[in-house]
């Protein structure tokens, strides 16, 4: 069994239907699992958090940002991916 290749994605913007559904298609399409998933909304803005398995991504990093971002922009929201190992890095005390 491979190695975990793991990314944490955020998602951030006006709530509105399909937005859960419409980036965990674009996972989908391309073999990237969802580890964990944590979304709230807080008034009327949603923001959702995801840690993925990219080890059996069918595209590259960047080439899945690119799709995640093309998939924000068309539901209306910000949506940044970044390596947890990177994440981790940067938010150690």
């Amino acid at each position: 069994m491979s190695e975990k290749e793991l990314a944490i994605i955020t998602v951030m913007g006006k709530d509105r239907p399909g937005l859960v559904a419409g980036i965990s298609r674009v996972l989908a399409e391309h073999g990237v699992n969802i580890e964990d998933i944590s979304q709230t909304i807080l008034q009327d803005m949603f923001s959702m958090i995801l840690i993925v398995d990219l080890s059996a991504s069918t595209v590259s990093f960047e080439a899945l940002q690119e799709a995640l971002a093309r998939e924000g922009n068309a539901l209306g929201v910000k949506v940044l991916m970044q390596h947890k190992k990177i994440f981790d890095f940067m938010h150690r005390i």
